[in-house]
């Protein structure tokens, strides 16, 4: 009986441990790939504008959020669209002419620079006029020139909005006076001034303090222009000015009340803060609270100086990569942005595949809490060509065989091996080691071990026992047969 309990006992132990090891290494082996250290986002800062939101220009990562899904007036930083849409659908040296709607079309005594009715000027000139002195009738003659009259421009400007990602954003005129059926929201127009930002004729045009618009067929004089953002120009005051301001544009209504787009550039990062519903001058007052803010907890990291494709501990959840070192590299202007206590090791990796961009085979997409904070494209370099033309020379005599073909298509030459192949993944098999499961199946054997171990050892002095309990009952045994037979003898004797 106490064979079977040692033996009973024994295999509790063993069951136990694999059970409290397998567990162990359940925790391990998936939280070592996705546990990192406890998310921290920048968040103590207070405004008092209706709504805000900062930017980081290069990533679209959203540092700051305040109301940003409130439908608001825009008012006059209407114009950074109006002047986006004008430079990319135009040239600067194309002259617009001001018709009677674009001269009187305009509230009477809004934002003004006098222009008659036939005056002249080239396209530059009236983007500075109109974003510099928020000039109205610019803004019109503006729109008219790009698209013939102004309906068919609010109609683009629409489109456009939404092909940035705007979801609460609707505009009816070109400069942003008032109506009921022109608004926006913080975030959507962070969209729309990220984008003209990424324009850099236009990003030159908002970051000009001074314009000087040359005598035209309806003015001898030339025309001084200042721009009115008070953190980029001492125009009235100098008590806004901010060093690191490269641009921006204000608006104000009565029914929008002041509203503010600001670039800013410090550190390598590039900021864009959107301002809504701000009693003067708090619009600068937050600019300047929440440029500082993030300026000093937030840090931009050059993905390629930071991560590897091969060794970075992320990409145990996206799988390897089918390609070899020397082809592949990470592009050098990918960025991710981050709170300056966390670093690019606390982020979850994902890997998308990419298709019909040339050269790039897939993009590193990096998110840290609920955040996503930047990536870079995977891109395949010139040996690759050179390589693949080589193997088709040799192979077939022809170094302008099916091999530039197959580069032409970068899912077929540099496929995923973590993806199906009707999205883009290769069938050919690959063998992955995970070192924290070899590590972990050592383990397990090397506790296996012990244990078996151990129980040998228990089974051994049970065997020692009831070898003795034996040696010990022998005597008394003999005894026995020695009484039985003395008692035999005895009664023989008595017969005789």
């Amino acid at each position: 009986m106490k064979f079977f309990t040692y033996l009973k006992r024994t295999v509790s132990l063993v069951m136990a441990g694999a059970l409290a090891l397998s567990t162990a290494g359940a925790v391990f082996f998936t939280d070592s790939m996705t546990a990192k250290a406890e998310v921290y986002w920048p968040s103590s800062v207070e405004t008092t504008s209706g709504a805000a939101i900062v930017m980081e220009q290069e990533t679209g990562t959203i540092l700051y959020a305040k109301n940003v899904d409130t439908a608001y007036y825009p008012a006059s930083i209407t114009k950074i669209l109006t002047g986006y849409l004008a430079v990319e659908n135009c040239q600067l040296d194309e002259v617009v002419t001001f018709s009677e709607e674009a001269v009187y079309g305009c509230e009477s005594g809004s934002s003004s620079i006098a222009r008659d009715v036939g005056e002249e000027m080239t396209l530059e000139q009236c983007l500075y006029g109109m974003m510099l002195e928020s000039a109205n009738e610019c803004a019109y003659a503006i729109a008219e020139h790009v698209s013939g009259d102004l309906d068919s421009f609010v109609a683009l400007m629409n489109e456009t909005a939404a092909e940035l990602g705007c979801k609460n954003t609707h505009f009816s005129n070109a400069n942003g006076l008032p109506d009921e059926e022109h608004y926006t929201t913080a975030y959507d127009f962070a969209l729309i001034a990220r984008a003209a930002y990424s324009n850099k004729t236009f990003a030159t045009i908002m970051g000009t303090k001074t314009y000087t618009i040359p005598p035209t067929n309806k003015h001898e004089e030339e025309t001084l222009l200042n721009n009115h953002h008070a953190m980029l120009n001492y125009y009235k005051t100098s008590q806004y000015l901010y060093d690191y301001c490269t641009g921006g544009k204000t608006g104000y209504t009565e029914a929008a009340n002041s509203t503010l787009v600001t670039y800013a550039e410090k550190d390598g990062m590039t900021l864009v803060c959107v301002v809504m519903n701000a009693e003067s001058p708090a619009h600068y007052v937050d600019t300047r609270t929440l440029f500082d803010y993030c300026f000093d907890n937030f840090t931009v990291l050059n993905v390629s100086e930071n991560a590897n494709l091969y060794t970075n501990s992320s990409s145990w959840n996206t799988g390897a990569l089918g390609v070899s070192e020397e082809f592949v590299s990470i592009d050098s202007d990918g960025v991710v942005v981050l709170p300056k206590t966390a670093d690019i090791a606390d982020c979850t990796l994902t890997v998308e595949p990419v298709s019909g961009e040339e050269g790039v085979i897939g993009r590193l997409v990096y998110t840290y809490g609920e955040h996503e904070v930047g990536g870079a494209n995977i891109l395949y370099t010139a040996d690759a060509d050179a390589s693949s033309d080589a193997d088709s020379s040799d192979a077939s005599g022809d170094s302008s065989s099916s091999a530039d073909s197959d580069l032409s298509d970068t899912s077929t030459a540099y496929p995923f091996h973590n993806l199906s192949e009707e999205e883009g993944g290769s069938s050919l098999k690959y063998f992955r080691i995970n070192i924290v499961f070899i590590l972990f199946v050592i383990a397990l054997a090397v506790v296996l071990f012990f244990l078996i171990k151990i129980l040998r050892k228990k089974l051994g002095k049970l065997r020692i026992r009831r070898n003795r309990k034996s040696r010990e009952e022998r005597p008394r045994s003999k005894d026995r047969y020695r009484k039985i037979d003395r008692s035999r003898r005895r009664r023989n004797r008595r017969r005789r």
